[in-house]
């Protein structure tokens, strides 16, 4: 403030004076963020600044204020009939549950928070996405105004789980506005499950009233598994031996070890199915399926490499002969 108790709200804010609306609310919850008493619990100087920065939102947001800002500087608010002096600005921050309740109450007394969406949030509040180890981060997320006017204090947000997480379930601690939530995902969720945490929302400044959180669920890849419907998949690796002369082979299965008979002579790509042991559904297990593919040594020993000239010399059938009568046009 100069000596004359003149503010540069332009300065404060850290703006140009041909800054428009958007930049004028990007600048002030860049700033209010960093100032905000929460933040800085105890800092005298951070309150001050924070009650500053806000001074200069109030008349900057609302184009008639601005108007005469500019016009008269420090006389603008008696040139427009009002009382004179800088506008007054006083917070009681105990009223508020978290920051963006503030922020939001603080938006709508301005006449700035008309289709917001709180900080960072898309229509619906939380607008996050990946995993949250250690749940949300605290006060994110306000509600948005829909075209009717009516407030949707519904949050929503997407958790990373692992795949064995979707397979046996999991419980996941969230920090939803300043309060622990905890959440228990239940086994055999898929991408696109979507859980419903009824009254974690969005808290409404004031009423009391608090909306839904909705959980976007989004299953991480696994190297072996694929999921495919109530089935779970996977290519099996077998040796030319196995292909040729089938036998007992040991596999793995989500719930450990098992033993498989595989046919002899059996084609690639064929699959082996596993009941109830795949998926967890609703009345128990899908299956698994198991696709025969061909694994090769990088190298073959002498003895394998004798063994297949052996064998080549012995071959009673041209593997292609259909396939070159087939090829003829």
């Amino acid at each position: 403030m100069s000596a004359n108790g003149y503010r540069d709200y332009f300065k404060v804010l850290g703006i140009e004076r041909s800054a428009d609306a958007d930049a004028v609310k990007r600048s002030f919850r860049k700033l209010a963020r960093q100032y905000h008493p929460d933040v800085n619990p105890g800092d005298s100087t951070a309150e001050a600044k924070f009650k500053e920065i806000s001074e200069a939102y109030e008349v900057l947001s609302d184009p008639d204020k601005r108007r005469r800002y500019e016009q008269f500087g420090q006389y603008w608010s008696q040139a427009g009939g009002g009382a004179g002096g800088a506008p007054g600005f006083d917070v009681d921050f105990g009223r508020y549950g978290n920051f963006d309740d503030f922020i939001n109450d603080l938006l709508g007394r301005f006449g700035g928070a008309q289709g917001g969406s709180g900080f960072g949030a898309g229509p619906g509040g939380f607008g996050f996405s990946g995993g949250f180890p250690g749940g949300f981060p605290s006060g994110f997320g306000g509600p948005a105004t829909g075209r009717s006017g009516t407030l949707n204090l519904d949050a929503e947000a997407t958790i990373s789980l692992t795949f064995a997480e979707a397979f046996r379930g999991c419980e996941r601690t969230l920090a939803v506005n300043e309060e622990r939530v905890q959440v228990r995902i239940p086994a055999g969720v898929r991408s696109g499950s979507r859980l419903r945490l009824k009254g974690k929302g969005n808290l409404q400044p004031g009423t009391g009233r608090r909306g839904d959180l909705y959980l976007n669920l989004q299953l991480q890849d696994h190297p072996i598994w694929r999921l495919d419907g109530d089935q779970l998949r996977a290519d099996l690796p077998l040796s030319l031996d196995e292909l040729a002369l089938g036998g007992e082979v040991r596999v793995a299965t989500p719930d450990g070890e098992a033993t498989v008979q595989v046919p002899p002579g059996v084609a690639l790509g064929r699959s082996l199915r596993l009941k109830g042991k795949g998926w967890p559904v609703k009345d128990g297990r899908g299956d698994l399926l198991l696709s025969l593919t061909l694994k090769l040594p990088e190298h073959f020993s002498d003895t394998e490499r004798q063994l297949l000239e052996k064998l080549r010399e012995a071959r009673s059938v041209d593997p292609r002969r259909e396939w070159m009568r087939a090829a003829q046009l």
